[in-house]
């Protein structure tokens, strides 16, 4: 019975960290961005409609710009957008420059090694956009890959990666201001662009009876969007509940329609 009484006192000794342990866990990044008061966007700024920079006033807007107030507001914090760009959007992202990535952020594996993302918030892929008298001319990936066809690509994302896969016989245009980008396709400068099938769409509205997107119902491959955040599981839960709850209640809804329809 003495023995039995050891044992059990040792077993109770042995569990004590276990017990304390959670009161002295590690303070999550949702912690840190509770505590500052700021969530910290980071956002390239040249990507419309999800998000643009007038470097003008140096007021960014767009679709995830609004959601990513959105989400402020939820925390109860101010956002504070971070510029970044994607050709050093990863870099940035793993230095700590800031708390979650929003504007556009296509899901790759190759992000998906460096950090969490969250629910998916878009389905679509990537299609071409050319100048409308010629879009019967590049409706298959065979018809664009051609000797003399000019198609032009933002540095650094998955558009510029996309090409370099699937594209070795017409010329690869590489274009930095994405800004710009499609008014080189209507000017002739470029023969068509390869991006992603909701880009398509509001370029086709910017450039009403000049540019036409082609079948972005029926994009050549399959992307998701979704937000970019370091490997926290309190500011993933948040962020993912935030969102779910934003598509129930509408508000997300009403921020699609301003930008998309």
């Amino acid at each position: 019975m003495r023995l039995v009484r050891r044992l059990i006192a040792l077993l109770v000794v042995l569990a004590g960290p276990a017990f304390v342990a959670p009161a002295f866990a590690q303070a999550s990044r949702l912690d840190d961005i509770l505590a500052r008061g700021i969530l910290r966007v980071g956002t390239t700024g040249d990507y419309r409609p999800f998000t643009a920079l007038d470097k003008a006033s140096g007021a960014y807007s767009g679709f995830d710009i609004d959601l990513a107030q959105s989400l402020g507001a939820a925390l109860g914090v101010k956002v504070e957008f971070v510029p970044t760009s994607w050709p050093s959007l990863a870099k940035d992202f793993e230095s700590g420059a800031f708390d979650i990535a929003m504007g556009g952020v296509s899901v790759t594996l190759d992000r998906a090694k460096k950090g969490f993302f969250s629910a998916p918030y878009m389905r679509e892929g990537k299609t071409p956009i050319a100048r409308c008298a010629e879009k019967d001319k590049y409706q298959t990936l065979a018809q664009i890959d051609r000797p003399g066809v000019k198609v032009i690509a933002n540095p650094g994302g998955t558009n510029e990666r996309f090409d370099r896969a699937n594209l070795h016989a017409a010329q690869i245009i590489v274009y930095p201001d994405n800004l710009t980008i499609f008014d080189r396709v209507a000017s002739g400068d470029a023969d068509l662009m390869i991006t992603d099938a909701s880009e398509t769409r509001f370029q086709q509205k910017l450039h009403a009876n000049a540019l036409c997107a082609i079948h972005p119902d029926t994009p050549f491959d399959f992307a998701e969007k979704a937000y970019w955040m370091p490997r926290d599981a309190a500011l993933k839960a948040f962020v993912d509940q935030w969102l779910h709850l934003s598509m129930e209640n509408g508000a997300f809804a009403a921020v699609y329609s301003k930008w998309f329809e």
